[in-house]
């Protein structure tokens, strides 16, 4: 957990360094730039479910020395976990999101995953405290595969959306947020988790 606790904290600094630079900006300027942390709580579908059919053999020597891949398969048993985003708005259009994920519970056969994305996010539209936005996210993922311990980090590419409601200048709601990722290279195959979110979010800047 080290090394994504330690991505997540360089992100939250290099925002914080820019939001101390616009300060600068004149007081008659609307501040444009602002960071809003928050937590949440998810819930996903890992797309494995570590059955009898969830592994194959690869090579002559099936199934006594062979290579055994996984392979995607819906699992039974839906993973549930807690969160964390930093939103960082420089412009009306420019806007980017980062956000860690630990789906631990309900696990089946020791099944789960940890998510460390970061990526662009586009408000798409705006009713009254209401910002419907979408974004596309990138970076990696942790997975534990099964009781015997087998695990591994995969590139992660997530895609998605979701409504945030403001209920004061600085408290908001993460209503809905909904999001499909794309594991291209895991094991011999792809994995494609997806899930939704809510949370609450808070402007610290």
């Amino acid at each position: 957990m080290k090394r994504p606790a330690a991505l997540l904290f360089s992100i939250l600094f290099a925002a914080g360094a820019i939001a101390t630079s616009a300060q600068v900006v004149p007081s008659a300027t609307d501040r444009q730039v602002t960071i809003t942390a928050g937590g949440m709580a998810s819930v996903f579908q890992p797309d494995f479910s570590d059955g009898a059919n969830s592994w194959v053999c690869v090579g002559a020597s099936c199934p006594n020395s062979g290579n055994f891949y996984p392979v995607a398969s819906a699992g039974k048993y839906p993973l549930f976990g807690a969160g964390a985003y930093v939103d960082l708005r420089m412009r009306r259009w420019v806007q980017f999101e980062a956000e860690g994920r630990w789906m631990r519970f309900n696990q089946y056969r020791d099944i789960y995953q940890d998510n460390y994305l970061v990526g662009p996010r586009l408000p798409v539209f705006r009713f009254r405290n209401a910002t419907v936005y979408a974004k596309a996210l990138g970076g990696f993922s942790k997975m534990h595969f099964d009781p015997g311990g087998d695990y591994g980090h995969f590139t992660d590419f997530a895609f998605g959306g979701g409504v945030d409601l403001r209920l004061t200048k600085r408290l908001s709601i993460r209503a809905a947020d909904v999001e499909y990722q794309f594991w291209p290279a895991w094991g011999n195959s792809t994995l494609s988790p997806y899930g939704a979110s809510v949370g609450i979010g808070y402007k610290v800047y």
